[in-house]
């Protein structure tokens, strides 16, 4: 492996093509301005490096990078790219991630709107992260202690997994399929509508609006605060253990609740059930 160290890189495609190199203590900014300056290349390490300069990390395979900053200028870092590791790094760039494969981050913090766009098969634990739209279109999702703070996120997601995460959120889950989340705090308007066989267990959701027109949706020792007109047009299994202000017109399926505010049936179709019950047990979201 070859050792880059110490050395302040500003062209366009600085290290275009390189392979099995540990790039460490750089700089990739400058007057120059350069592009794309690890475009292409393979099996390659980055330790403790700035990058102040657009598209780094396009069409790269085998690529770790820890203790790094990438800025906001840094645009677009990485897409294109597959087996990726980041560690203890910050993200701060516009849509640093997309269109990868086989990523794993850990100990990150994410600034960054439009991230993880299309992205397949990524694991991602205790990070924080800002963002518009995180996550569209992405597959094979596997979260655990995450902080996200941002909107439209997880729209369009398939396959996925989420523990001990943090989310506030308006219009999370939008069209979301085959995803659990477990053990989380869920805030945010209009969570999860259109989506299909999502579940939320030991749950804490927040909000106005939630889960309406899902199909297969599943709620599992969940609470639900402050949420009215919950589960409109709805196919709904739900287990819930706190009161609700408001349940509308859900299709078909049953609810569990120990109070609730009203009820509104103003269709002919909203036949789901709905029992009032007092809850024996209690939400066992993060707290």
């Amino acid at each position: 492996m070859i050792t880059i160290k110490n050395r302040t890189f500003d062209e366009e495609r600085a290290l275009y093509g390189s392979k099995d190199i540990l790039v460490k203590d750089c700089s990739f900014d400058g007057p120059a301005d350069g592009e794309s300056a690890l475009k292409e290349s393979s099996d390659v390490q980055v330790e403790n490096c700035f990058f102040n300069l657009r598209y780094p990390f396009w069409h790269d395979h085998g690529l770790k990078i820890s203790g790094s900053e990438l800025t906001e200028l840094c645009r677009a870092a990485l897409w294109y790219s597959d087996h990726i590791e980041i560690a203890d790094s910050r993200l701060h760039g516009i849509k640093a991630l997309r269109e990868c494969r086989n990523v794993k981050i850990r100990g990150c913090d994410i600034i960054s709107p439009e991230f993880g766009w299309s992205v397949h098969d990524m694991e991602m634990e205790d990070c924080t992260a800002q963002s518009e739209y995180f996550m569209m279109r992405s597959t094979n999702l596997h979260f655990r202690n995450v902080d996200l703070k941002g909107k439209y996120s997880f729209q369009y997601i398939e396959d996925s997994e989420f523990d001990h995460c943090r989310f506030d959120t308006k219009d999370a889950f939008w069209h979301a399929k085959n995803v659990v989340v477990k053990n989380s705090l869920v805030k945010g308007e209009y969570l999860a509508w259109y989506c299909e066989n999502v579940t939320f267990e030991n749950c804490r959701i927040t909000g106005t609006q939630p889960l309406c027109y899902c199909k297969g949706l599943k709620l599992i020792n969940c609470e639900m605060v402050d949420t009215d007109l919950a589960f409109e047009r709805s196919d709904v299994q739900a287990e819930v253990t706190t009161p609700v202000i408001s349940i509308k017109n859900p299709l078909s399926g049953r609810i569990t609740v120990p109070s609730v505010g009203e009820i509104i049936r103003d269709i002919p179709e909203a036949k789901g059930e709905i029992v009032v019950q007092q809850s024996r047990h209690k939400a066992a979201g993060a707290s």
